[in-house]
């Protein structure tokens, strides 16, 4: 063989493979392959190469590209034994550069979200709050100079300040929400997402209705709080999905504490994943919640087969 390079594709779910290897990769051994594919490469393998496709798990992560055969020093046979050898060692590590950019990716989409929800919350408390409860102290000294001079006057101004007190707690109420869902404190992490299941509104008209079942095993009472909060938004995700998008009758929420993990299953029976899909902004919000904490996130289902979504994280032992 007269040279051997790897492509291995981006790693996120729906990216394409990519073109043959770029010229400029195919002259020197390694570098990088514009778009959503990298490569390695031993030697020269032409305009055309053969190409041997990587798969990992029944999953495609990259391809082989072989050159043409130099003057053979060994029979063809002996070429095709050392690519049956090597392919499923390279798809190993195809697999790891893969998994290895995933979480660079995770990583950066990670801190963006954390700096923006800091703006976010600045941005309330400066705009929202601060200038609200400003007012609210110029209403307070209104009326204690109009008190004695005008009660009517300054029994206006107090009722005027009452509805802002209001307004104010929903702000912080609405704020307190974004940080924790008051659900987790309130009642727990399986009867929070009990009441997220069953509390469902009226479907409608074209909606088949939702019957929900929810089950809890193992004591969840002593969880770490971003472990909860994850589970609770990554059901509260799935659930949402099942309603808009999977028609279906039935849905199964299952939470189990079992010795180190905790896991979280939903299924239900709806119409399943499209064979060809593009994941949305909520799949990739459950990933990359479940890969936060170190967890694993599969979502599974074929066309009229229902939809199975299980998360598993690590906890610490009792």
């Amino acid at each position: 063989m007269q040279g051997v390079a790897v492509e291995v594709t981006g790693g996120e779910p729906g990216h394409p493979a990519g073109g043959p290897i770029s010229e400029q990769v195919s002259g020197q051994a390694g570098g990088q392959v514009s778009g959503q594919v990298s490569g390695q490469v031993s030697g020269r393998v032409g305009a055309h190469p053969r190409e041997v496709p990587l798969v990992w798990h029944g999953e495609r992560v990259g391809r082989l590209l072989v050159g043409p055969p130099a003057p053979r020093r060994f029979p063809a046979a002996h070429d095709e034994r050392v690519l049956a050898t090597l392919v499923p060692y390279a798809a190993d590590v195809a697999h790891a550069v893969r998994m290895a950019a995933d979480l660079q990716r995770s990583r950066e989409r990670i801190l963006t979200a954390r700096e923006e929800e800091r703006r976010r919350l600045r941005r309330d408390l400066h705009d929202g709050l601060g200038q609200t409860l400003g007012a609210l102290a110029m209403t307070v000294n209104l009326a204690r100079l109009s008190l004695k001079s005008s009660p009517e006057a300054a029994d206006a101004l107090l009722r005027e300040l009452r509805s802002g007190m209001d307004a104010v707690t929903s702000d912080i109420r609405r704020l307190v929400h974004g940080l924790r869902p008051p659900a987790l404190d309130e009642l727990g992490l399986a009867a929070a997402v009990r009441e997220l299941a069953e509390g469902a509104p009226e479907p409608l008209p074209d909606q088949p209705r939702l019957v929900a079942r929810v089950s809890a095993e193992g004591d969840l009472d002593d969880l770490p709080a971003a472990v909860e909060v994850a589970l609770y938004r990554i059901a509260q995700e799935a659930l949402t999905n099942v309603r808009r998008h999977a028609r279906a009758t039935r849905v199964r929420v299952e939470l189990r504490r079992e010795p180190g993990t905790v896991r979280l299953l939903i299924a239900d029976d709806g119409v399943g994943l499209p064979p060809r899909r593009r994941p949305g902004v909520g799949l990739a919000s459950m990933r990359e919640r479940t890969a936060e904490l170190g967890g694993s996130c599969l979502i599974d289902g074929g066309p009229g087969a229902g939809t199975t979504v299980e998360v598993t994280l690590p906890v610490p032992a009792r």
